[in-house]
C-alpha cells in the first residue's frame, strides 16, 4: 500500500530524515515510535505530501508519490488523514464534516455519515459545531471523516494524545476494530510503547531521524537489539557487567552473551518487572527503601551494595506490597526480562 524506499528529508541544514526505507502491506497496521524529534511526524507529512523528500521515493501502488521531480497533492493521494490537532471544520455541523468527503458515494453518503458515527459513538452529536465539542468528543469526530471515505490508507498522528486513558483504551478498540473489518491499512504516529504495541501488526523504532529497529511488537519486547529500544517498551534498571569471553558476569551471577569479548564494560538492562524479591536467604541481598501502590502493581525502591557503590533498583511486583521500608530482602531475576549490551 505504501512504499518508502530510501527516502531522507532535511529542515534547511538540519537532517531529519536519512536513508528510511519501509512499507506498509495490504491491510497492515505500521507504527511509527520515538521519542520527540525522532523524524515519525515527518515521515507522516511525507506520506501525506505535505513536505518535499531531499532524496528517495514514495510509491503507493506503483505510483510515485514523491520523488526528486514528481509531488503528488495532498487531496490527489486518497489517504485518510486524522491529525493531533483533529482539524475539524469550524463552520460544519459533525455531520457535515463527516460528509465532506464523501461526494463519490452519492445518495447513500448520508447513510454512510450516519454509519461512522455510529461506528465512533458520536450519533447524538450530529447537529453540533466542532466549538461545542470536547477534545475527546472531536478526536472521534476526526476519525469518524477519516475513514468515512472508505481509503485504501488512514495515516494517524498521535490519535489519542487528547483522550483520557479510560476514553483511550476505548477509542483504540473501536479504531482498530474498524481498520480490521473494512482491510484499512495504517501508518500511525506516537511516542507511546503501549499504544504501539495494542495497535500494530509492526512497529518501526526510530532515533534521530534513523531506524533503529523493526519488527513485530514481540520482537521488540522479548528481542531487542539496542538499550534505547528495551527502554523504550518500559521502565528499566541499569546494572553494571563485565565481558568474560563470550559471557558477562554482573552481581546476579554470570550468563552467556556471545558478543561480549575479555574485560570489555557491557551493561545488563533489566525490566521492573524482572526483579523478584523474597524475605528468604536466596538471592542478592538488599534493602527496601519505599514502595508506592500504584493500582494493579507495586513500584518498590531497593538498595543493593555492589562493588562499586550502593546500586539504587526498582521492582515491579502485582498487587499490594507486603515489604516494610527498611526491611531487609533477597532479590532473584527473571533471564527473560534481562538484555545485555556493550557500552
Amino acid at each position: 500500500m505504501l512504499s518508502f524506499r530510501s527516502v531522507s528529508h532535511d529542515y534547511g541544514d538540519t537532517a531529519s530524515v536519512s536513508n528510511v526505507s519501509f512499507d506498509v502491506g495490504a491491510g497492515e497496521v505500521v507504527t511509527l515510535l520515538g521519542p520527540s524529534g525522532c523524524g515519525k511526524t515527518t515521515l507522516l507529512r511525507l506520506a501525506a505530501g505535505f513536505e518535499t523528500l531531499s532524496s528517495g521515493e514514495i510509491i503507493s501502488e506503483n505510483r510515485i508519490l514523491s520523488s526528486a521531480g514528481v509531488l503528488v497533492p495532498p487531496e490527489d493521494r486518497k489517504m485518510g488523514l486524522v491529525f493531533q490537532s483533529y482539524a475539524l471544520f469550524p463552520h460544519l455541523t459533525v455531520t457535515e464534516n463527516v460528509l465532506f468527503g464523501l461526494s463519490h458515494f452519492g445518495i447513500s453518503a448520508g447513510k454512510r455519515a450516519a454509519d461512522m458515527l455510529a461506528e465512533f459513538d458520536v450519533v447524538d452529536l450530529a447537529q453540533k459545531y466542532p466549538h461545542e465539542l470536547s477534545g475527546g468528543q472531536q478526536q472521534r469526530v476526526a476519525l469518524a471523516r477519516a475513514l468515512a471515505p472508505s481509503p485504501k490508507l488512514v495515516l494517524l498522528d498521535e490519535p489519542y494524545s487528547g483522550l483520557d486513558t479510560r476514553l483511550r483504551e476505548r477509542v483504540r478498540d473501536r479504531m482498530l476494530h474498524v481498520l480490521r473489518e473494512t482491510g484499512t491499512s495504517a501508518l500511525m504516529v506516537t511516542h507511546d510503547a503501549e499504544e504501539a504495541m495494542f495497535m500494530s501488526d509492526r512497529i518501526i523504532v526510530l532515533d534521530n531521524g534513523n531506524i533503529l529497529q523493526q519488527g513485530r511488537p514481540i520482537d521488540l519486547y522479548c528481542r531487542p537489539q539496542s538499550a534505547f529500544v528495551t527502554e523504550f517498551f518500559g521502565e528499566v534498571n541499569h546494572v553494571p557487567a563485565h565481558g568474560r569471553e563470550g559471557r558477562v558476569s554482573t552481581l546476579f551471577g554470570e550468563f552467556d552473551s556471545p558478543d561480549m569479548t575479555e574485560g570489555s564494560a557491557a551493561l545488563m538492562v533489566l525490566r521492573h518487572e524482572g526483579l523478584r524479591i523474597s524475605a528468604t536467604d536466596s538471592g542478592v541481598p538488599a534493602t527496601v527503601v519505599e514502595s508506592h501502590l500504584l493500582g494493579r502493581a507495586t513500584l518498590i525502591h531497593l538498595a543493593v551494595p555492589s562493588d562499586d557503590g550502593e546500586l539504587h533498583l526498582h521492582a515491579r511486583i502485582p498487587g499490594l506490597n507486603s515489604f516494610a521500608a527498611g526491611s531487609a530482602v533477597h532479590l532473584e531475576m527473571d533471564r527473560e526480562q534481562a538484555f545485555f549490551f556493550a557500552r
